[in-house]
């Protein structure tokens, strides 16, 4: 199986330096493990937008799958009520 290429935006880089320890880890777990798998099942296509989010714990990670390039982004990370899911 082909392995993704993850790309992490700065914006999301500066959240997730602000995560406590256990819930940094979780997170960032759970986007290297997009890197096998773009859309793992309880992954969601978000509305009107092109985008897929997934969700660990209450925060909300939403990414942009790039099957041509095998590339995926990860636009923001953010606690359930801060990210917009529609």
């Amino acid at each position: 199986m082909t392995r993704y290429t993850v790309e992490i935006s700065v914006s999301a880089r500066k959240v997730l330096r602000k995560l406590d320890g256990p819930v940094r880890k979780r997170v960032v777990t759970a986007i290297a493990g997009l890197a096998d798998d773009p859309r793992p099942g309880g992954c969601r296509k978000l509305q009107g937008r092109s985008e897929y989010r997934i969700r660990v714990g209450g925060h909300r990670v939403p990414y942009d799958v790039d099957d041509t390039r095998i590339r995926v982004e990860v636009v923001s990370v953010g606690h359930r009520r801060e990210v917009c899911e529609r």
